[in-house]
């Protein structure tokens, strides 16, 4: 699939996508939300790629935020910014997901790294919540997620004050997990993701649809149960016997459960 905002590109088992916007901030559109989101479902249904790297094209903006232009003016779902089907599907790949902040990282932008599972950033990035400044607000992925990395009090303070952090103050928060010199992070991103890489696949999904769980109800103990554990128990004994029986119209040997 081609894409006009995003680049994505697969190098062994780590999947890059890259927002491709450098002129504007590599701001979100509705369009690269919407390319985000179904290179994601892509990625979803291959076993090629084991972790995924996000990242902003240029040396300067990981992404500030977003932009609205082109849109309906409606106050209807034609005139909302997909923002939120971008998370959901970086919250529900059952691979690893990497944010490498290469520059600032603001409003969107920080929301964006925050739902990411892994956060490494470059000496000279910058992270900041700007919402209240311009009269906007994040009510879920930025605050509920933010205080789960952070802590109510300093999730509020970023979100009241909206103060300009460093890399290094980001890492001291929580806000992030790795700092590296400016001109390594490339190289390091790329190493962190083939360390994840040769974990187990299928326990890493299982990890992370549990994390999940956590915020996403019905939906997240869904993943967990439905996708993970259900393939799992379909390779049983047990349920090849059950299988049978049913098929069989038999009672079943319970001799044959738990194994």
């Amino acid at each position: 699939m081609s894409y006009t905002e995003i680049l994505y590109e697969e190098n062994g088992p780590i999947g890059t996508i890259t927002l491709n916007r450098p002129h504007d901030g590599n701001m979100f559109t509705e369009t690269m939300c919407h390319e985000i989101r179904d290179c994601i479902n892509g990625i979803r249904r291959e076993t090629r790629t084991r972790v995924i790297v996000i990242t902003g094209a240029g040396d300067k903006f990981f992404c500030t935020g977003g932009r609205k232009d082109g849109m309906e003016d409606s106050t209807l779902y034609a005139g909302v910014l997909p923002t939120l089907e971008m998370y959901e599907s970086i919250d529900r790949l059952q691979k690893p997901v990497i944010a490498s902040v290469n520059g600032f990282a603001v409003g969107g932008g920080n929301v964006l790294q925050v739902v990411c599972d892994i956060t490494i950033a470059k000496e000279s990035a910058v992270f900041r919540q700007v919402g209240p400044m311009v009269g906007s607000f994040d009510a879920g992925y930025g605050t509920w997620y933010l205080e789960d990395l952070i802590g109510k009090k300093r999730a509020k303070e970023m979100w009241y004050r909206n103060p300009k952090l460093t890399a290094r103050e980001a890492q001291q928060w929580g806000l992030v997990n790795h700092v590296v010199p400016d001109g390594e992070l490339k190289d390091a991103t790329r190493k962190l993701a083939l360390e994840i890489a040769d974990r187990g696949a299928f326990a890493l999904a299982a990890v992370k649809a549990a994390f999940n769980a956590k915020h996403g109800g019905v939906s997240g103990l869904s993943r967990m149960a439905h996708d993970l554990l259900l393939r799992g128990y379909l390779k049983t004994e047990e349920h090849d016997e059950l299988a049978a029986s049913f098929a069989e119209r038999r009672k079943p040997d319970a001799s044959r459960f738990g194994h």
